[in-house]
């Protein structure tokens, strides 16, 4: 009889635990962005090997073989799973590349982005008076300034090409950062230590370096990790317009662009490049808000 219960209580023990481990792992899903974050990684391999995963050259393609459906229709083929465009040109290659120009265009806009605003942040905050008032006012006079309508104009007097569109998107990006730096560094100055390594003789430079940008790091990576989405999705829309990044150069916008007339006949010239785009935008705007929850502690709690 101890024997049998033993077992039972085994049996019982093992089916308790079935759940909780179940729970554990829900938990985990619910607590860490593990399926944004794999998006993430697999779009930066991607973008990375590139050359190696591409099975077609991106920019080449036969007008024989235009508009040829994805490889689950009646009428696709093995040789492209997800079918070519009016140009006949493989829509996987171009998807893959696709990825490695949005990637790209987003890190060096977040660069100059990220040194440009925090550097007028940090100086508007500590300094303050004038020196606030004038770099705040310059802040609110880019944000008021129609952005697609410059970039029109711009790309008429200046031509279309992936540089002129990055030169737009970091000027029209650092302001965002500058006002959001301002603002903690505003709350950083009037903290103890900085005022005792005033006291101590610590330079200006040194405050900057040691205290201040430290203080705001965090503050640097949330606001970063959800701009990427939406940097991706503006040069998507210059794309779109005909303003962004020139063909026939493989980018996400322009590839939605060169397929809405062919909407009825070919949806997936369109479709790819749109979901590619939703996907990484999602997954980024994701680890954003996960980002800022984890390195606050107040909605650490509440969670």
């Amino acid at each position: 009889m101890a024997a049998i219960s033993e077992t039972l209580q085994d049996f019982e023990f093992s089916e308790d635990s079935r759940p909780s481990r179940m729970r554990r792992y829900w938990d985990g899903f619910r607590r860490y962005p593990v399926i944004p974050a794999g998006i993430v990684v697999f779009i930066f391999f991607v973008a990375v090997f590139a050359p190696l995963l591409a099975p077609h050259d991106p920019e080449q393609g036969s007008l024989r073989e235009r508009n040829t459906p994805p490889a689950w229709e009646d009428e696709g083929t093995t040789k492209y799973l997800l079918g070519t465009d009016p140009q006949g040109r493989d829509m996987l290659s171009r998807l893959i590349f696709g990825a490695r120009i949005s990637l790209m265009v987003a890190a060096i806009v977040l660069t100059g982005g990220v040194v440009g605003g925090t550097l007028v942040g940090l100086v508007a905050g500590w300094y303050g008076g004038n020196v606030d008032e004038m770099l705040m006012r310059f802040v609110d006079f880019t944000f008021a300034i129609p952005f697609i309508l410059v970039a029109l104009v711009v790309v008429i007097v200046l031509g279309q090409s992936l540089t002129v569109i990055i030169l737009l998107l970091v000027i029209f990006s650092w302001n965002s950062f500058a006002r959001q730096i301002r603002a903690e560094a505003l709350k950083l100055k009037t903290e103890t230590y900085i005022e005792a390594a005033q006291i101590a003789g610590a330079s200006t430079s040194r405050i900057f370096i040691r205290h201040l940008l430290p203080g705001v790091l965090s503050t640097l990576m949330v606001m970063t990790s959800l701009r990427v989405g939406g940097l991706i999705l503006t040069e998507s829309v210059l794309s779109f317009l005909g303003v962004g990044i020139p063909p026939p150069t493989p980018a996400w916008g322009v590839m939605v662009a060169g397929g809405r007339t062919y909407v009825e006949t070919a949806y997936w010239v369109s479709l790819f490049p749109g979901l590619a785009i939703m996907l990484v935008v999602m997954s980024f705007n994701f680890l954003g808000d996960w980002l800022r929850d984890f390195l606050d502690p107040r909605l650490r709690q509440v969670r």
